[in-house]
């Protein structure tokens, strides 16, 4: 597996995302509070995908659903296209907001079994389109929801169907097309292959790099599995305990990391051991 090179180009845009000295903390009853992020920088700029790395338990999904408002901040600060994000329920999500979406680990749990995806699929689309202040017809609903399946590579055909009826791969399709419906300028995807087999994870993988480099979006992926991580991120942050102990080029990264817990972490996939510098 070939660690994705730095890309050449325009000069640097500005973030679109953008964190400063993140701390996500939680009360543990009886325990007072524990620190799951401490103090982190991350920034994403158009497209660019950040992979976040490090062991189960390391604060990848704590700082993932921060970055997208689900996480209360306990200090520093995220600010989205220039503007604070700040958490709060669902139904009162700033317009702002809508372009900052999230995809989770588990497409299934992402879905409702009861409902059809094109009906799902309509409810994201108006609720994005009352965001933006766009006209709600039949019309624009049907060709933004065509577009967005043959853009993810499904059959619109599909849509017909309950997620009982489709693969993983095609169930973790769909929640990405539901992100796309919104028009996002920034993805973060919380383990968004773990939870498929060997041949979907590569798909959707290529899938994820695929989106971010047409539509010029930013996106954050969290993943355990860093030969994923190693093929389709920009840049890669490797987190322990809460924090980054490195970050910087994904190339730079795998071929020459300069942090212990990296050089340990490469050493356990086979597909990349032999590639430090």
């Amino acid at each position: 597996m070939t660690a994705r090179p730095v890309a050449a180009g325009a000069p640097e845009a500005q973030p679109l995302i953008e964190a400063t000295d993140a701390v996500v903390s939680y009360r543990v009853k009886g325990k007072g509070r524990f620190v799951a992020v401490h103090g982190v920088d991350l920034d994403v700029r158009p497209g660019e995908i950040v992979g976040i790395v490090g062991e189960s338990g390391c604060g990848k999904s704590s700082l993932a659903r921060a970055l997208v408002g689900i996480n209360k901040l306990s200090g520093g600060s995220i600010r989205f296209l220039g503007e604070n994000v700040t958490p709060l329920p669902i139904r009162r999500r700033p317009a702002r907001l809508v372009p900052l979406q999230m995809v989770f680990q588990d497409p299934y749990a992402s879905l409702n079994p009861r409902r059809r995806i094109d009906q799902q699929l309509a409810e994201v689309w108006n609720a994005a389109a009352r965001a933006r202040g766009d006209a709600l017809t039949a019309e624009a609903r049907l060709a933004d929801i065509t577009d967005v399946l043959e853009r993810v590579g499904l059959d619109p055909a599909l849509r017909t169907r309950y997620p009982h009826a489709l693969s993983g791969g095609q169930r973790q399709r769909i929640a990405i097309a539901k992100a796309l419906l919104a028009k996002p300028q920034v993805i973060v995807a919380d383990e968004p292959i773990s939870a498929l087999d060997a041949s979907s994870q590569k798909h959707v993988g290529e899938l994820l790099r695929r989106l971010v480099d047409e539509l010029q979006i930013g996106m954050v992926i969290i993943s355990h599995d860093l030969a994923v991580v190693a093929t389709i991120a920009d840049r890669t942050a490797v987190m322990r305990a809460g924090v980054f102990v490195e970050q910087g080029p994904t190339e730079r990264v795998w071929t020459a990391p300069e942090h212990p817990y990296t050089r340990e972490l490469l050493g356990a996939v086979p597909a990349l051991v032999g590639r430090e510098g």
